[in-house]
């Protein structure tokens, strides 16, 4: 089974890579991609958080905000009702997928106790996985995915090719 999750520094590109590989592998026929992409929420320039997306269902909501109640994270609030009701659901119902996409496993997402157990059932599946990991994380399910899964660190040599070379090769051992 294949497990590929990608790290790096923060603002490499990280979440960019998977949001192309996941763009190449939504259009295969009979390919069916589930799990959460996440991606940055700017205004006028400026980043303000970061939006959750379900992959299978397209249900998006806010994963962390500067205003908010939350738990805090750095400037950041966690929004731990979209995290928990669009996140974890997603990342649970992926499991029915070709291939779970879970980006990102960092300390925002692990504050979430259904995210936790969700990412922990796809750890203990046979179903591929393409993750991005936070650079420094110490959570165990942090430390199991070093272990467990091939890890590929983005920098800006190789963020425009590492796409291509992950979804091909997703296409030949999924296909």
């Amino acid at each position: 089974m294949l497990r590929i999750a990608v790290t790096g520094s923060p603002g490499v590109g990280k979440s960019t890579v998977v949001a192309k590989v996941a763009e190449k592998l939504v259009d295969q026929p009979g390919f069916k991609l589930g799990g959460i992409q996440t991606a940055e929420m700017r205004k006028e320039g400026q980043r303000e958080g970061f939006s959750i997306l379900d992959l299978a269902t397209g249900k998006t909501g806010t994963l962390s905000h500067i205003r908010g109640g939350g738990p805090r994270f750095g400037k950041y609030h966690v929004n731990l009702e979209d995290l928990d009701r669009i996140g974890a659901s997603a990342i649970r119902n992926a499991l029915s997928c070709d291939l779970v996409v879970i980006d990102e496993v960092g300390p925002m997402e692990l504050i979430s106790e259904p995210f936790v157990s969700a990412v922990e059932k796809v750890l203990e599946s046979d179903k591929p996985v393409l993750a991005v990991l936070h650079h420094s994380s110490r959570h165990p399910i942090a430390q199991r995915i070093r272990k467990e899964f091939e890890i590929l660190t983005v920098d800006r040599k190789n963020r425009d090719e590492l796409p291509e070379r992950i979804a091909n090769r997703l296409f030949r051992e999924l296909g």
